[in-house]
């Protein structure tokens, strides 16, 4: 896979490749609404993997409070101010980006495409978009960081209730050229996910998503047989060891002592949990509801954003996901506080439906609305927004 030079911003010189494409007959392979991936990408799937990508937990209230919360949140443009040319660039824990957006932490991503987070890191490398790679990937972490090694990349970890395998895979990651660790809260334990249930369908079981355990030598010291030659003997040691036992604070400090660089939580969704991260010398937050697959009938991460950034701003970066969709949406968190926002489901949809080609779309398209939408709302710098730039719709 080919990985192009990465874009310069203002990203909308998609919009006018695009309709300048038009002249000669062509049109885009994706829609450009990005709300409508979900349903191509529903009848491209098998019922198992769209399930997993698509599905939430219990009803799906979660993930509906999600969308809500963004919906009831406008824009109010401000007329006859100069954004002719605007700066979407941020520094966020000494990562560069030229737009403060990250590509979410999403595992076994080759249930979607053969590729997966091969064609994802391609993908975002070409944009200059950091990926976040999380722990279940199809891929381990040295053949991710092969496609782009010279392009930004953070680490997911699902903490092992095995210290030694934990160090291990930190040793690893930062071997590999990871730079920040993003460390998920909330998903201790698998959430109730009706769709998974109903198809009996879990990828670890298959071991899909392990490629970074299966791979790692602290590991594979224990097993009696390589993955490779017992496969369910693997699975069956990998998935007690990072689902089943809850997270306890006390152990955060072998983290801190073990990684030298930024250390982010992700899921945190009230001030009091990210006040005491800061005071644990967490780096950054992650105000996440996992896109409503954990926990049903929770609040809306959107919610929580003001308060928590009200607590650890200036003392802590706070980024945020959890029905992300638009560059609209992405407008709205930075504007209610968040320092970057993590993009989840749309990439995974342009993966299922057109590989790297297909994630690079969805990015383009993104950071293109992103773009427009700053300068319609009257603004030239990312950094000038403030809630003033909306307003709540509800009484």
């Amino acid at each position: 896979m080919s990985t192009p030079a990465p874009d310069v911003v203002p990203a909308t010189a998609y919009q006018a490749e695009i309709y300048l494409g038009g002249l000669a007959g062509n049109t885009p392979s994706l829609p450009t609404d990005l709300t409508r991936l979900e349903a191509l990408a529903g009848e491209k799937l098998d019922s198992g993997p769209f399930g997993y990508v698509a599905g939430g937990a219990g009803t799906g209230a979660t993930m509906r409070a999600n969308r809500a919360a963004l919906d009831e949140w406008r824009i109010v443009p401000r007329m006859l101010r100069e954004a002719t040319q605007r700066r979407l660039a941020s520094t966020v824990l000494g990562t560069e980006l030229p737009a403060p957006v990250l590509l979410a932490p999403i595992g076994v991503q080759s249930i979607v495409h053969p590729d997966g987070e091969l064609a994802v890191a391609g993908a975002a490398a070409s944009v200059g978009l950091p990926i976040v790679l999380s722990t279940a990937s199809s891929y381990t972490l040295e053949e991710v960081a092969s496609v782009a090694p010279d392009a930004p990349r953070w680490y997911q970890l699902y903490w092992p209730t095995d210290d030694e395998v934990t160090l291990s895979l930190l040793k690893r990651a930062r071997a590999a050229g990871f730079t920040t660790l993003v460390v998920t809260l909330d998903t201790w334990t698998l959430g109730y996910r009706p769709l998974d249930l109903d198809q009996s369908y879990l990828p670890f079981l298959r071991g899909i998503g392990t490629a970074i355990p299966f791979s790692d030598p602290a590991f594979r010291a224990a097993l009696a047989a390589a993955p490779e030659d017992d496969l369910m003997a693997a699975v069956g040691r990998w998935l007690p060891m990072f689902t089943g036992t809850a997270l306890r604070w006390e152990r955060l400090p072998l983290l801190r002592e073990n990684w030298d660089g930024p250390i982010v939580l992700k899921g945190v969704q009230h001030p009091d949990d990210a006040r005491r991260a800061v005071d644990a010398g967490m780096d950054g937050i992650v105000v996440s509801n996992h896109g409503g697959r954990q926990l049903d009938g929770a609040v809306a991460a959107l919610d929580t954003l003001p308060g928590i950034v009200a607590e650890v701003a200036g003392r802590a970066a706070v980024l945020f996901d959890s029905g992300v969709r638009t560059g609209a949406d992405v407008f709205k968190a930075l504007a209610l506080g968040a320092d970057a926002v993590l993009l989840g489901r749309p990439y995974v949809y342009g993966l299922a439906l057109g590989g790297q080609d297909g994630v690079r779309h969805v990015l383009r398209c993104l950071l293109t609305e992103l773009d427009i939408t700053l300068g319609l709302a009257g603004y030239a710098d990312i950094a000038e927004l403030t809630p003033d730039a909306l307003v709540h719709r509800r009484p």
